[in-house]
């Protein structure tokens, strides 16, 4: 199955589960739901026992349809969410046509259960786990010759180390998706788990 159609997938299980629900998180991708399942799992949460479901939105820009799905604030579940710095706008200005208030800044968005990654959640992992133990990983995966060899291509020689690590992250079959349980498993070790991430597990309690 292609990255289309697992994402696809998940989102449908994820659905299909939610109509049970108690929380629902709206994340943008399912990158991002395996990120907070793996975070989850090493802090002893059974969010499937919890009645707490991921669901994978298939982008950003889709979370106003989610939240007519499942309602306002305060309906029948309660809904929760994580996003990019990039697309915190659609996220504002999607709650606020789902009459979850007027929300304006980050912190506007958190107290509605809704958190912002900078630049995204790529981003956050490199930075908690730190550049050099990003590249350990990669070595321990067999990968790390091939991003020496991203790091040798014109485009991306000579670039900032943050840089070459979300580019090769974001390139290749599945790469975003493996990595992204490996890499908060490693954060959750260092005790350094990503603000957002962590704060958005708070709020499914």
């Amino acid at each position: 199955m292609n990255d289309a159609g697992a994402s696809a997938q998940a989102t449908a299980d994820a659905l299909a589960k939610a109509q049970d629900a108690r929380v629902v998180v709206l994340v943008e991708g399912l990158s991002d739901q395996i990120a907070l399942q793996a975070l989850a799992s090493g802090r002893d949460r059974d969010l499937g026992a919890e009645r707490v479901v991921i669901v994978p939105m298939g982008g950003a820009h889709a979370v106003g349809r989610f939240l007519a799905r499942f309602g306002p604030q305060g309906g029948r579940v309660r809904l929760a969410g994580l996003c990019d710095l990039r697309e915190a706008e659609v996220f504002v200005r999607a709650l606020a046509a789902a009459g979850a208030g007027s929300p304006r800044t980050r912190a506007d968005l958190e107290r509605l259960g809704f958190h912002v990654c900078v630049d995204d959640l790529e981003d956050e992992l490199i930075r908690s786990v730190g550049p050099t133990a990003v590249e350990a990983l990669f070595d321990a995966q067999g990968d790390l010759a091939a991003f020496r060899s991203l790091q040798s291509q014109p485009a991306w020689r000579g670039r900032e180390l943050t840089a070459q690590l979300r580019r090769f992250l974001g390139s290749g079959a599945r790469r975003k998706l493996r990595y992204a349980g490996l890499l908060v498993e490693a954060a959750v070790g260092r005790e350094a788990v990503p603000r957002p991430l962590d704060a958005l597990l708070a709020a499914t309690r």
